[in-house]
């Protein structure tokens, strides 16, 4: 790890340390049930709060280790910015690189979230056809389960450019790999129509909704078999709840968000480009000072702002190594416990889960009984509504439209997540605000927003 350049900041009386020199610091002992509660008490207490998925969670260890940064910046701001902002942001994309096997902290950049990533990639990809280096009607190949801010970017800055966008048709529910493994090859084989290439291939690594993992590793080899230019994989989802391998992977792009599930504060992520020519040519869509000086500087700094979010990184590794196993132990538990809630849970509604097991990550999706009437997006998002107001329970609900010929399809699912601070009474309060709708023949057409 680099040493800071600056090492000297202010203490509360105005005097100068150095930061750089070694600090003794406690042991921290296997964390303990109280403790996580003591950690997440900041939580909702009346709320069942299963969708860790959407917006993540944070300690309050780490809230005030991110507290102490915004005091120290607010307590001498020059100081700050010319002493330790760059040289924090720095460590902090040291410790990302470790984590996910990268070969050189260069290729880590850190943003706001997964959505500004995916803006500095698809914008290259859009200068690229402006400027004429790909074919107006090249390709971008895409899933159909891609995130809806993703599908906005692809049309902002590749449509309108002259490229050609094909989705990549995914069944749901989905019984096994193979079945999207086939669909992203008749995908490919589309994009090379006419003579024309895929340029862009956007893979997510766990879809949002439906939450499926999906084959990266696999989908990335067939993309390089297969001439594709540029791989990017948008797994918002995937730090903190699957295994995350710059090297397994192979991508040129990987971005995650790390307030999702690995416990930062919002708003922070990464965006992993590996090192080759093809990557070169990237810049952070806020242009500021630092503009030319490569996407990992130019991201680093790109106006007054509070970046204490991007700091505190060393202090969740410190959090989550109190837990068995660490992040690892982390994921595989939360893994586990998701699969049984869901299945819990699909037993006492007799309806199934969305993917297999080894489909899920920490998030699974569970089908909600035919009879509560969900016919559309709307109706699911009615059902959201009043399970939040009525009941106390915060999940998110997805309407699944049905096949022709089904006979009495399940058309709402309910994607539940465990993280460290979910308890099961959480779950039997679910199971319970259903089987009193269903119960009481509550259907969405008689729910208001």
């Amino acid at each position: 790890m680099a040493s800071d350049p600056h090492p000297f900041d202010l203490n509360e009386n105005g005097d100068a340390t150095n930061h750089n020199q070694p600090t003794k610091k406690p042991k921290l002992s296997l964390i303990t049930p109280s403790q996580i509660r003591s950690e997440f008490s900041h939580h909702d207490p009346l709320t069942a709060r299963i969708n860790n998925g959407s917006f993540g969670s944070c300690p309050k260890s780490v809230l005030a280790a991110q507290h102490d940064y915004q005091l120290k910046y607010l307590r001498q701001p020059d100081a700050f910015y010319f002493n330790r902002l760059k040289p924090s942001i720095l460590r902090s994309r040291t410790v990302i690189k470790d984590l996910i096997n990268a070969d050189d902290v260069d290729e880590v950049s850190i943003v706001d979230n997964a959505t500004t990533a995916a803006s500095i990639v698809l914008q290259q990809t859009g200068r690229a056809f402006a400027e004429g280096r790909f074919d107006k009607g090249d390709a971008a190949v895409m899933l159909h389960y891609a995130y809806g801010a993703v599908k906005m970017s692809v049309q902002a800055y590749v449509t309108r450019a002259g490229g050609r966008v094909i989705e990549v048709q995914l069944p749901f529910p989905v019984t096994c790999n193979d079945e999207i493994i086939s669909e992203f090859r008749k995908a490919l084989e589309r994009g090379k129509l006419d003579g024309h290439k895929v340029r862009l291939a956007v893979i997510d690594h766990i879809t949002s909704m439906p939450c499926v993992v999906i084959p990266v590793k696999e989908l990335v080899k067939i993309c390089r078999d297969e001439g594709v230019d540029q791989i990017f994989v948008d797994a918002a989802h995937a730090i903190g709840s699957t295994n995350v391998n710059m090297k397994e992977i192979g991508a040129d792009f990987y971005t995650s968000n790390l307030h999702k599930w690995f416990f930062c504060p919002p708003a922070v992520a990464f965006l992993y480009c590996r090192k080759s020519d093809k990557t070169l040519d990237l810049h952070h869509p806020v242009v500021s000072h630092e503009y030319g000086n490569g996407l990992a500087i130019e991201s680093a700094w790109i106006g007054t702002r509070d970046y204490s979010a991007q700091l505190v990184v060393p202090e969740v590794v410190e959090f989550v190594n109190r837990f068995e196993g660490g992040i690892e132990g982390i994921r595989t538990r939360n893994h586990e416990k998701v699969v049984e809630m869901g299945e819990m849970l699909a037993k006492a509604w007799g309806t199934n889960l969305g993917s297999p097991p080894e489909m899920c990550s920490s998030m699974v999706m569970v089908g909600l009984p035919a009879c509560l009437g969900i016919s559309s997006d709307s109706d699911g998002f009615k059902l959201r509504t009043h399970l939040r107001d009525c009941f106390g329970v915060e999940v998110p609900i997805y309407y699944r439209a049905p096949k022709d010929g089904e006979i009495n399809p399940l058309t709402g699912y309910a994607r539940i997540s465990h993280q460290v601070y979910n308890v099961v009474e959480e779950y039997y309060r679910f199971r319970d605000a259903v089987n009193k709708l269903v119960n009481n023949r509550v259907t969405c057409a008689a729910l208001s927003c």
